[in-house]
Order: structure tokens, then sequence, then C-alpha cells
């Protein structure tokens, strides 16, 4: 049996009343933590969370990801305050740069430099966390702020590339891969997060890996849907790189490859994606996160992989 706590769910909100049902759905199913994938202008996980928090008794609830710069860090933090009197030690807090074309062309900010400015939004939140207090004058913000107590809310940071996986190890409570192949995680993300970490004088935070679960036993289909449902990443330069340096460049036409799918892709009958999983598991990192593409009916896919995820 793999310990409960390794295991957590990913999704994304279709409705607030979709994103309540499931975290209800899936502490009933024995599952440790939800992950709400949140989009730049898509609903907003932590107001939803505070829903789902007075519905709920035991599971964590993770963002994977609240995209950072769509709001300053001591607006987070009220939002975080919230979410530790609603359901105290339960938040897991996610975020990332999220993605330059949505911060450039929705939301024209300057995204030249985000990995210094995640820096800096982490030097202003997770000072205020640890002991109540942060004051600091950088690039991009300047706070003088003090909250009534400090909170242990562990805060995580996404990384697909080397320097913002050495970010996470070197400041934050853990790394979110997203669609990284388990070689590339052993071979660069890894190594990158050991490397920071002993640099900084600590010990390695939590690697938490992403895995998209098709199910069906149905190769053909399987495939067809995920090229579909994530063609969105592979349109995105920074994820074609990825791609390319985990040794599964795009096709001709720009599109993910059946071999990138046979690494990366979790599909099978019930015991055959629950044996992948713990695979995923046994390679090295610390938690995985599954997602659901969806074929035919979400509500009873989703329920399938819930109970396949409670049951490892």
């Amino acid at each position: 049996m793999v310990d409960r706590s390794r295991v957590g769910y990913a999704f994304v909100p279709q409705s607030p009343q979709h994103a309540i049902d499931l975290v209800e759905r899936a502490e009933r199913a024995g599952l440790d933590t939800v992950w709400s994938i949140m989009r730049a202008v898509g609903l907003d996980s932590l107001t939803m969370y505070a829903a789902a928090a007075m519905r709920t008794e035991r599971i964590r609830l993770g963002t994977a990801i609240v995209p950072a710069f769509t709001r300053h860090p001591l607006g987070m933090m009220t939002q975080i305050e919230v979410l530790e009197a609603l359901a105290p030690g339960r938040l897991r807090l996610g975020i990332g740069t999220a993605h330059a074309a949505t911060m450039v062309n929705v939301y024209h900010f300057d995204f030249s430099r985000p990995l210094s400015q995640l820096r800096e939004y982490l030097e202003v939140l997770l000072p205020l966390l640890a002991t109540g207090e942060v004051h600091m004058k950088g690039d991009f913000y300047e706070v003088d702020a003090t909250i009534p107590k400090p909170l242990a809310t562990p805060v995580l940071v996404s990384a697909l590339r080397a320097p913002a996986f050495a970010l996470a190890a070197e400041m934050a409570g853990g790394a979110l891969a997203w669609l990284c192949p388990p070689s590339y995680l052993r071979t660069v993300a890894l190594p990158a997060m050991e490397s920071a970490a002993a640099a900084a004088g600590r010990v390695r935070p939590p690697l938490i890996a992403h895995s998209p679960v098709v199910v069906s036993t149905d190769r053909a289909k399987a495939f067809a849907t995920a090229k579909q449902q994530l063609a969105f990443y592979a349109a995105a330069p920074f994820y074609a790189r990825m791609f390319k340096d985990a040794g599964h460049p795009l096709d001709d036409n720009g599109g993910i490859t059946d071999g990138l799918l046979d690494e990366l892709l979790v599909w099978g009958t019930a015991e055959q994606i629950a044996d992948q999983l713990r695979m995923r598991l046994a390679s090295g990192v610390d938690e995985i996160y599954p997602s659901m593409l969806t074929c035919e009916n979400h509500r009873a896919e989703e329920d399938q992989l819930l109970e396949i995820l409670a049951n490892l």
C-alpha cells in the first residue's frame, strides 16, 4: 500500500459547484489532497476552497497553481489567513509565474524576469508566514507589513526547467512539476533540487509530480484524447523546449508524439492505472497528483479515478 499522503488529485474546476462537490467526493473517497488548477483568468481556487472548507473536515486543499502575479503577495496573505481560519493546517499553497502569453497578452505585465519576480514574491510571503512580519524593498515589491500571528502554510513553487526547480528547493516548501516525463524529473529536476538545497543548507523539499490519466483501455482513444487536450501545451514554446530536453521533440506538425505519451500518459484498466502510478512514486518523486483527461463521461470517469487513487 502507498502512503495516502503521497497521492493527490488535480482538477480544473468546471464551476464553483463542481469544485465544492469534487472536494467533498474526494474526501469521502479517502483521498489526502486535492489540487485545484487555476487559469490566469479562471475561477479563483482560494475563494472556492473557502466554501469547500465549510463542507469538509480533513482533506488538504492544494493549489496547482495560483498564478502569483495576478495578486500582490500581501493580497495573497489576506486570502491565506481566511483559509487557515476556516481549515487550519489544510491549505497547501502552490504558486508560480504562469504562462508568458497570458501574463503579456492578457494582463500586459512585464514578463522579462519572471523567476526574479517570483523570488521577490517569496521574499515577501515566506517571512510573513514564518514570523508574522516583513520589511523589504526590491525591484518588484516594497512592503512593510505585520499580521496578528505567524502561519505555517506550506508554499510550493511550480517548476518546468532547472532554474525553477532550484528556486523551489532553495526557498519554498516543494516543487510542483507539470507534464514532465519521469525521466526528465530524474535527470533534470531532482539533481537541480538536490544541488540547490545543499547550497542553501536545507534538506531537499518534496518534488510533487503530475501524471495525466485517461480512464480507458483503448490505447488509440487514450492517445487521441491526450493529444487533443494537451495541444495547448505543445503550442507553448517553453513546454516544447522541455519536451525536447526530455528526449521527445514535437512532431513535424508541432504535435505531441506517441513516444512522449508512452512515457508520460497513464491509461488502462483500474489495476494497470494503479500499477503505473505506483511506478511513478517509485521513480524518485515524493508525491504525485494525477489529473484526468476526459474521454466520454466526465463524472463517471472522475469517480472511477478517485476510487483508484484512494485504493492505491
